[in-house]
């Protein structure tokens, strides 16, 4: 009985090492949204 939930265990982190391994090599795209945000000119007032 524990050889097998050795086996499940040691399979799962051979998987989950697989799947680090595989984001590290091939990363997901970051997605490119255009900010704009209008600011007031009250703040770049200079009073000399």
């Amino acid at each position: 009985m524990s050889r097998i939930i050795l086996a499940i265990v040691l399979l799962l982190l051979l998987v989950l090492g697989g799947g680090f391994l595989l984001l590290g090599a091939f990363p997901p795209e970051a997605k490119v949204t255009p900010v704009q945000k209008v600011l007031p000119n009250d703040r770049f007032t200079r009073s000399n």
